[in-house]
């Protein structure tokens, strides 16, 4: 297991063993680069035994608070000298992303503890006899206790949203620990308790105005900035030239004059966000890295890249290629604006949603009568937008709630049942997952754009983005930080109104841009919005063609689907029919080569 995680951690090894328990860790060194930050680490008095992946960026103010007799600088040695201080309790006093296991020897008790917004993982796998976990499902199933069979109704998940929603994964009984989550096992006996929420308990309401509320985002985005700029090695930042990365690097530039940033770069100028991405680092002076990337570059790595993702998932290829040049600069470390767009409403469903909530007279108009008309725009226009409206339409209740499951959803379920031969399909998993937000007491409470930012960071941002960034860095061993969803600003954020966020401004997240006064030039803050994509259309009929036709035909000789619709979307998309676009292709071919690669079926 540990052999499987070493591209993860490179710098040391260490393994622990006694009657009950064996844990094992590969370490990155960014804090404390001495021997002293071994792991596992045990407590002086070799009770309790820790393994921790990620960052507590607060570890210097909670050591001030801690007496424990430190052998070393690492937030490792804090984490452990505050589990022995404050028990479980400690996680409310860390600000930090991680991953962590504590072994109580006396007790023979194991804990499992993830980060407020996860973007660690952690998935984990428990029998009669064992709890296996790990920071990859790859490193569970090197145990050889877990047998790599598929879960047929993650698959239907993963066809919907290119992604297994938590606690599944697309391995039959391994699971992934929810984010802000507690799992404590006490021999066969397990409890489970989550410690925080993105959801206010209370009054999610503030009381200052906007000039207020700007000042407070400036001073709690540069804050956690700044923290995230904790280490002892070099470290730099993704840059796209879009507004969320270019406000992380001009935040950095004001805590530090070593900024190397590191963008991508397309023949094809449509894709190509370089001069923006220019633009920024010579107004604050980085030292800047273009990658430019051509269709057989990508064509070269792409397998490597696929090979490296632990979780099939439909995104990914682009943080694996920025992620390699920057570890080949020397950088060990780098901080990302994943999040700004769940956080201060970036995306296009948060100006539908809020366009949704004036269309409440179509609740009006009788449910046959919307999906007749739903029926008829498809013959219109065909399209995937245009089904997506039909299924919208045939809701028992139009709403911007009910509507978002469809916003994500690659696959309609016509056509996941279409692939996989099943003729009545499991609960959609978003579905659940609103339903669950639905019953803690303070999300009606919210507003409605923060109420499409939680559920925007508890399905896409949390199994797409998040998954990819760490799987896809981590496989250079390059450790990526994201100030975006510090705890402390998201909690703010959410407790501002609507009308503070303003999606009917002619240039998207009003407030972060305002909350950033000068920083960003006009011409960052004003032009549409492209988001850090590759041109995977226009490739994949041209020098990816083969690739994608090659794992196309082979997943239709599975018997988990139906093979002629397999070809069929292939030969559709070759036509360029507007029903199946590329999304839906890579969605599926990315499958097939990780079932392969792994073993699964």
């Amino acid at each position: 297991m540990n052999a499987v995680l070493a591209h993860r951690g490179p710098d040391d090894e260490g393994v622990f063993s006694d009657e009950y328990a064996v844990l094992g860790q590969r370490r990155l060194s960014i804090i404390d680069l001495s021997s002293a930050g071994h792991q596992p680490m045990q407590s002086p008095d070799n009770r309790f035994v820790l393994v921790f992946n990620g960052e507590i960026y607060n570890f210097r103010e909670l050591r001030a608070q801690l007496d424990y007799p430190f052998q070393s600088d690492s937030d490792s040695e804090v984490l452990l000298a505050a589990w022995l201080a404050w028990g479980a309790g400690c996680v409310d006093r860390l600000v930090g992303m991680f991953a962590f296991a504590v072994w109580d020897r006396q007790k023979n008790e194991l804990f499992l503890v993830r980060d407020r917004l996860g973007i660690k993982p952690l998935y984990y796998y428990v029998d009669d006899q064992r709890v296996i976990f790990s920071s990859e499902v790859r490193a569970v199933l090197a145990s050889g206790y877990v047998k790599g069979k598929l879960d047929s109704d993650s698959l239907v998940d993963y066809l919907r949203y290119q992604c297994v929603h938590q606690p599944h994964t697309i391995v039959k009984d391994v699971h992934l620990l929810p984010p802000a989550t507690f799992l404590q096992f006490r021999g066969r006996d397990a409890s489970e308790r989550r410690y925080w929420s993105p959801v206010p308990s209370g009054d999610a309401s503030t009381e200052f105005d906007i000039k207020a509320a700007r000042k407070y985002i400036h001073d709690a985005l540069l804050r956690a900035v700044e923290r995230r700029l904790v280490s002892d090695v070099p470290f730099g930042a993704f840059l796209s030239g879009g507004i969320d990365s270019s406000a992380i690097v001009a935040l950095m530039s004001q805590v530090t004059n070593k900024v190397s940033t590191f963008s991508i770069s397309f023949a094809e100028e449509a894709f190509s966000e370089a001069r923006y991405a220019r633009m920024i680092a010579d107004k604050f002076r980085t030292d800047h890295h273009e990658i430019q990337l051509s269709p057989d570059d990508f064509l070269d790595l792409l397998p490597e890249a696929l090979d490296h993702m632990d979780h099939p998932s439909g995104d990914g290829p682009n943080t694996y290629v920025v992620s390699r040049a920057t570890k080949r600069a020397g950088i060990t470390m780098a901080l990302s604006g994943l999040g700004g767009d769940e956080l201060f409403a970036g995306y296009p469903i948060f100006r539908q949603s809020a366009r949704l909530r004036r269309a409440i007279i179509l609740n009006g108009i009788p449910r046959i009568v919307r999906k007749s008309l739903g029926k008829a725009l498809c013959a219109i226009k065909p399209g995937v937008a245009t089904a997506k409206v039909a299924a919208i339409l045939a809701k028992k209740r139009v709403s911007a709630i009910s509507a978002y499951p469809f916003y994500r959803q690659v696959l309609l379920d016509d056509q996941v049942s279409a692939l996989v031969n099943r003729d009545r399909l499991p609960a959609n998993r978003v579905e659940e997952v609103i339903d669950e937000l639905g019953r803690e007491p303070g999300f009606r409470r919210l507003p409605l754009l923060a109420q499409v930012s939680v559920m925007e960071m508890t399905t896409y941002m949390q199994h797409v983005l998040l998954r990819d960034t760490d799987q896809m860095s981590m496989a250079h061993a390059l450790e990526v930080r994201v100030p975006f969803l510090d705890h402390e600003l998201v909690e703010l954020v959410m407790g501002l109104p609507d009308k503070f966020k303003s999606v009917a401004s002619l240039f998207p997240k009003k407030l972060l841009v305002d909350s950033l006064g000068e920083l960003l030039p006009s011409e960052i803050v004003n032009r549409p919005k492209m988001g850090f994509s590759l041109p995977y259309a226009k490739w994949m009929t041209g020098e990816l063609r083969e690739f994608c036709g090659e794992r196309m035909h082979r997943l239709a000789g599975r018997g988990l689907f139906n093979g002629a619709t397999v070809t069929g979307y292939w030969d559709d998309f070759l036509d360029r029919k507007p029903t199946v676009t590329w999304s839906r292709i890579w969605t599926l071919v990315v499958l097939e080569h990780w079932l392969e690669r792994n073993g699964v079926a």
